[in-house]
């Protein structure tokens, strides 16, 4: 049995990753199948089939391999990885930063100014990362900068999408009432806030945007 988990959030209460979460309610004989798939991957674009890059992590690299052959489709490259933190929390961390891309695009300061924001936001998801067991290249990677970047720069991004209406005036509630996905940095701000205060991490972005 090989079990993928493309969630990129991480759980409320217990700040664990999805793939812990995965590997409580499942028997431990199957844990080492547990694989993670994360990238630049706006649903969309997927679903229309449109040309793709995406990461699959396992802590076995043939597992990881496995789990490749079996998802790779004509436009999806899929590469492997054994670092599971990293890229687990690459997709996780950027929708946190992608709030913030948001509101910079919503209140008109920029594109210098949003290339800022991003590349300190990507600082402090790989000090996070780093802090949690993640290898600092991953962060550099399509499962880090990579998803970064388009979910900060699309706006087919739903994160990217609540920041810019949080400038509007409206409130969180009403703006993710009315949508039909989920924008996951919401909770993900929650949570890695709490990580980083128990790590002793000074993270000035994350911060600002869970106050």
């Amino acid at each position: 049995m090989l079990i993928v988990s493309a969630a990129k959030g991480l759980e409320i209460g217990s700040n664990k990753r999805m793939s812990q979460v995965i590997a409580e309610e499942i028997d431990p004989q199957f844990w080492s199948n547990i694989c993670v798939l994360s990238g630049p991957n706006l649903s969309r674009e997927i679903l229309h089939d449109l040309p793709a890059a995406t990461v699959v992590a396992a802590e076995n690299e043939a597992v990881a391999r496995i789990a490749q052959k079996l998802l790779t489709v004509p436009n999806l490259c899929i590469y492997t990885n054994t670092d599971v933190i990293g890229v687990e929390l690459g997709g996780a961390l950027k929708n946190i930063i992608a709030l913030g891309a948001g509101m910079v695009d919503g209140l008109g300061y920029g594109d210098n100014a949003k290339a800022a924001f991003i590349t300190r936001g990507l600082t402090e998801m790989a000090a996070l990362g780093v802090a949690l067991g993640a290898n600092p290249l991953t962060f550099s990677g399509l499962a880090g900068l990579g998803d970064l970047i388009a979910t900060c720069a699309s706006p087919l991004s739903r994160n990217h999408y609540v920041g810019m209406e949080l400038t509007k005036g409206r409130s969180l509630k009403e703006i993710t009432d009315s949508m039909t996905g989920v924008a996951e940095g919401v909770t993900t701000t929650i949570v890695a806030w709490n990580l980083a205060q128990a790590a002793g991490l000074e993270m000035p972005i994350t911060e600002k945007i869970y106050q």
